[in-house]
């Protein structure tokens, strides 16, 4: 039995139903998120240019909008959710360990604890899924059936 199918029959016998209530409000505010870089792009730029790796990567500026905009809109409806998350995991390790870190967790318009928030909930449904109430399991019992 492979690994994804025992995660896929541990989550369906552990996943509480008020759990779908997190993960839309975790993709809702990824696509939040997303929305307002795309609305302040020069600020995304500025935030990415003053990384270590800034200068070599600020084609990011871009993408990154778009992949908040795509992964949370799929972590909201619970489409490939394990795929979404793990899209956004890399992303939000850049902003908490070189974007956030350096303004601190008390500095005005600081979102490092926004950050580690959302980081630590992508964490837990790459584990968990979509769980019930979601693209996934409708797939899932669709093919089933």
């Amino acid at each position: 039995m492979g690994l994804l199918r025992q995660l896929n029959e541990w989550s369906d016998k552990h996943h509480p139903k008020w759990m779908v209530v997190l993960r839309a409000a975790l993709g809702l505010s990824l696509l939040i998120k997303g929305i307002t870089f795309i609305q302040n792009t020069t600020v995304l730029q500025q935030l990415i240019s003053q990384t270590p790796v800034g200068q070599n990567v600020l084609w990011l500026g871009n993408v990154i909008p778009w992949l908040h905009l795509l992964g949370g809109t799929m972590i909201f409806i619970g489409l490939f959710t394990r795929i979404a998350v793990l899209l956004q995991i890399p992303i939000l390790i850049g902003a908490v360990f070189f974007v956030n870190v350096k303004q601190g967790l008390f500095a005005g318009g600081s979102d490092l604890l926004f950050s580690i928030i959302i980081l630590l909930l992508l964490l837990f449904f790459l584990v968990e899924g979509g769980g019930f109430f979601s693209m996934d399991d409708f797939l899932r019992s669709k093919k089933e059936l």
